[in-house]
């Protein structure tokens, strides 16, 4: 089924209840507006509070705070908790480097209801007029610090290419993620190009994240960047493009990893599906960024079910054609789907299984353990 262009901005507006039927994989972004009795379920209140180091954020004004960064602000040091009301968080956020171990909590199971959204691209003015935001400037959500958690939230960046004509730097990231031990469990990244940015703050720290159960959307290279990152059970979906006439429409993946890192991106017991014409996508093509040119992107996507949206032929491609996707770190290993059929063995290079047993969340992650906490 094809969406209107518009339908992600239009969902935000509408209320949990009137979007309950959609599916979770299938529908956009939802806030809900529920008054409620309890806007933050089993988590407390500020007249109840978890522990001294929990802060509540409601848009409706029954917690502390009514915005997010606000409640980010007041959260000096490390080990805070922020449990988000149903809503929509229509702001940008930041979280500086010493702001550690924090979790924020969406206080109801569904992530549809708790948004955190914002429509910055690339190419927007900065309201100080001293240029364009850039990618990274374009994040909604920006995560520098260590040891962060996130469960059940959904982080949206709603700029659409229908917006403006003839726009450049359609870049619109969702959320940027640069720390180590960061998690999301159960959360959903919304946006076209450049959803999800799973990098590091600088090319020495390896940085390690894991996404267990998410949901992610876009079109052109909407999971990007050089961190160490594990994509368990998660489900990957592309988008038609309007702008396009013919394939291919995008990429999945654009890993940055840096070429000491042995360790890049792992798609393990996932599924890709698309909105798209059958083909139109490729799986994923390397970013060697001019910045480091030693770069050597590593993707392993391994027991996943690719869709008949994805090219089986030719499943990547070049970002630059100096950078062939053939000298970098793609496999692939027990992969099913339409998209899988391995019709050109030459461009589906697969693990052994002697290799695939060094392809691992474990040993990706080493002696941090995300998926044995529960929240």
């Amino acid at each position: 089924m094809h969406r209107p262009a518009l339908s992600r901005r239009g969902f935000l507006l509408t209320t949990a209840g009137a979007g309950a039927a959609l599916a979770l994989t299938a529908g956009p972004a939802v806030a809900g507006t529920r008054p409620g009795p309890r806007p933050f379920g089993r988590y407390g209140s500020p007249a109840a509070r978890r522990t001294p180091r929990t802060l509540y954020v409601d848009p409706h004004g029954r917690g502390d705070f009514t915005s997010v960064q606000a409640a980010v602000n007041a959260a000096e040091g490390p080990g805070w908790t922020l449990v988000l009301a149903p809503g929509t968080y229509r702001e940008t956020v930041f979280v500086d480097a010493d702001r550690t171990e924090a979790t924020w909590i969406g206080a109801c199971e569904d992530p549809r209801d708790v948004v955190i959204v914002y429509d910055n691209a690339a190419g927007t003015p900065k309201p100080d007029g001293s240029g364009n935001h850039g990618t990274s400037g374009s994040a909604t959500t920006t995560v520098r610090a260590d040891g962060f958690t996130a469960h059940r939230i959904t982080f949206a960046n709603d700029w659409l290419r229908a917006d403006p004509p003839d726009f450049s730097g359609t870049q619109a990231v969702a959320i940027k993620v640069q720390g180590d031990r960061s998690a999301f469990h159960h959360c959903r990244f919304l946006g076209h190009q450049d959803t999800l940015y799973a990098d590091s703050r600088d090319r020495g720290l390896f940085a390690r994240q894991y996404y267990a159960h998410c949901y992610v959307e876009g079109d052109v290279d909407f999971v990007f960047g050089r961190a160490t990152a594990v994509y368990e059970r998660c489900h990957f979906r592309t988008l038609v493009r309007t702008d396009l006439s013919g394939a291919p429409h995008g990429f999945v993946f654009a890993p940055s990893t840096v070429g000491e890192n042995p360790r890049g991106y792992l798609v393990t017991h996932g599924r890709v599906s698309s909105e798209a014409p059958d083909g139109y996508y490729k799986l994923a093509r390397p970013w060697v960024p001019s910045s480091d040119t030693t770069a050597r992107p590593m993707l392993t996507v391994r027991e996943t079910h690719l869709g008949a949206g994805i090219d089986a032929a030719a499943p990547y491609a070049n970002m630059r054609d100096a950078h062939p996707w053939q000298e970098q770190r793609f496999r692939e290993y027990r992969n099913t789907g339409p998209g899988a059929a391995i019709t050109v063995p030459e461009n589906r290079p697969q693990l052994t299984r002697a290799e695939a047993a060094s392809h691992t969340r474990k040993a990706y992650l080493g002696d941090w353990r995300p998926y044995d906490r529960r929240c």
